[in-house]
Formats: C-alpha cells, sequence, structure tokens
C-alpha cells in the first residue's frame, strides 16, 4: 500500500476528508493527492500524521501500529548503521561520516561494552 493509500484510509477511519486532513495540517487543499506522483517531505508526512494521531511510520508504511509512542521502536545502534534511515540534526543531514562518530561515542559509554551492548 502506497503512502497516498495509506493516508487516506487512516483519514477514513478517523472520519475526516484528505482535503480537511491537509488543511489542519497546514498543507494546500489538495495537497496530498499529489502524494500519488511526488513524494512529499518529512514535515509535511510529520505533520499530517500528527492530524490523524498516528506515527509517520504507519503511513510510510514502516510498521501497521497506529499507535503513537508505541513499542515499535529501532534501537539506536540499528538505526544510526541503517543506510536508508535519513537523520538530520539542525535541518542539515548527518554524514556518513558523523554517523559512524556518534556510533564510536555511545559504544564507548561506561555502561556498554566494544560493541556497544548493554553490560
Amino acid at each position: 500500500m502506497t503512502l497516498f493509500e495509506r493516508t487516506k484510509e487512516i483519514a477514513k477511519k478517523r472520519g475526516i476528508n484528505l482535503q480537511k486532513t491537509a488543511e489542519l495540517a497546514g498543507l494546500s487543499t489538495n495537497a496530498i493527492y499529489r502524494w500519488k506522483t511526488t513524494n512529499p517531505s518529512k514535515v509535511s508526512i510529520d505533520a499530517v500524521a500528527n492530524v490523524l494521531n498516528v506515527p509517520s511510520d504507519y503511513l510510510l508504511g514502516r510498521t501497521d501500529n497506529t499507535e503513537k509512542g508505541s513499542s515499535n521502536t529501532l534501537a539506536m545502534d540499528e538505526a544510526l548503521e541503517d543506510d536508508e534511515l535519513l537523520l538530520s540534526f539542525q535541518g542539515k543531514e548527518v554524514t556518513p561520516e558523523y554517523r559512524d562518530a556518534i556510533l564510536a561515542i555511545l559504544r564507548t559509554m561506561p555502561d556498554r561494552d566494544e560493541n556497544g551492548k548493554e553490560i
């Protein structure tokens, strides 16, 4: 199921049409319909997810869990090593070199072994 289809489905379950969802998210009225052919920004996806009270990962198809703050989380070391995951800090993408540095710092924490596993 595509991002558009998931968004449409959950909006329908919430009893709200896509135009109203887009407006509440601060987007143009037909913005969500354009998701059929374009890739929206993370900011837009997050805004729509907030309106629909679901995690953005649900809309993106990464999880089927519609509960926010669920236990369906990714361990930090897995997240940082995932090349598909886009990380940003202060609006700028975190480079692979910075990812490696972050992982190295985390692995030196006193309650971790050399592989970053909790002792």
